[in-house]
């Protein structure tokens, strides 16, 4: 009973941690609230490293996925005829609504991820989002794998098995 608790203590500091960090990814690209790819980000600023771990047994640069989000924004406002600059920095995260909001792909993540946790054991890992990114096909984040050159059913199958290292070594 106590390695459940703490694995879902554990869990509610991680789940902190990524909204937080995705908030943060979104204000600093200009964007009030967080989408899939904020979540992306934040999963791979988590202290465990499962995230990172993940890319990387797919032979893939975690270091390479924010510049690969931000190519994803450029190329957006270049197939609507605008050649601006990303937007901004805005509201720090003192700002915010009392409310959590998060894009659409935020949303959708989210509720993945509170969907899958239920017959998940263990605590919430970095390499758990990363593997619900990759099963999402549309939106900046599956843009951003495919722009990575990554086959994302391979991605996922990679942060599952990182995932269960990752627990099973905190056991």
């Amino acid at each position: 009973m106590f390695p459940r608790i703490r694995d879902h203590f554990q869990s509610m500091r991680t789940l902190q941690q990524l909204c937080t960090g995705a908030e943060n990814h979104a204000r600093t690209q200009g964007q009030s609230a967080p989408g899939a790819e904020h979540f992306l980000l934040a999963a791979l600023d988590l202290p465990d490293g499962s995230a990172r771990r993940a890319f990387e047994r797919v032979g893939a640069d975690p270091a390479a996925v924010p510049g690969a989000i931000e190519q994803q924004y450029r190329d957006a406002l270049q197939g609507l005829g605008l050649d601006a600059p990303l937007p901004g920095a805005t509201a720090t995260s003192a700002d915010r609504p009392s409310l959590y909001q998060a894009q659409p792909s935020g949303q959708e993540l989210m509720q993945a991820l509170a969907r899958s946790r239920k017959s998940q054991s263990g605590p919430l890992r970095g390499a758990h989002v990363v593997a619900l990114v990759a099963d999402m096909p549309l939106g900046v984040a599956a843009r951003t794998l495919r722009a990575l050159q990554l086959d994302a059913m391979q991605l996922g199958v990679a942060a599952r098995a990182e995932a269960q290292v990752a627990g099973s070594k905190a056991s």
